[in-house]
């Protein structure tokens, strides 16, 4: 019973985290969308330009990188180097699915450590005027803090018949 409660919780939090990232990743495009269009429309009939656009834009795609890296890791969708996968027989991908997901979640929390102290030194010397940048990549190690918290999920959750292949 414990058990089926944990998993419970664990799905019900899965499903708020998925769709807390799809909201971020549908608003991130959505500004990039904007952003560029303004762009377009600011130098094609005022020549001139957004001061900021461009490096909006490249934080944006980062934005939408990582939300979706995060929501292809959750469905078990993500790239993976695996080629033994597809002639391993169901029941072997079953138990093989907790120790590779939590291998990943072990390389992404490894990222996230690195790119958080990379992200603490950029933000300790980047001049006042370029703070706004620094703040925008603190996505980087959210981003890979994300993604190993799915992969923590899926070792803690199980495989499931649709994500065992």
């Amino acid at each position: 019973m414990m058990h089926n409660r944990l998993r419970s919780g664990i799905q019900r939090f899965r499903r708020l985290l998925t769709r807390t990232e799809t909201a971020l990743a549908g608003l991130s495009l959505l500004a990039l969308i904007a952003l560029t269009l303004g762009q377009i429309v600011a130098r094609n009939l005022f020549a001139t330009g957004l001061p900021v656009a461009d490096t909006l834009a490249r934080h944006l795609v980062l934005y939408i990188t990582f939300f979706g890296a995060a929501l292809a890791a959750d469905s078990q969708r993500h790239i993976r180097i695996d080629s033994l996968a597809t002639w391993l027989p169901e029941h072997w991908l079953e138990r093989l699915h907790r120790p590779l997901n939590g291998i990943a979640a072990l390389v992404c929390a490894a990222l996230t450590q690195a790119a958080a102290r990379f992200w603490l030194d950029e933000w300790r010397y980047a001049a006042d005027a370029e703070r706004w940048q620094a703040a925008l990549n603190l996505i980087i190690p959210v981003g890979f803090g994300l993604l190993a918290l799915h992969f923590l999920l899926a070792v803690l959750a199980g495989p499931t018949r649709h994500n065992a292949r």
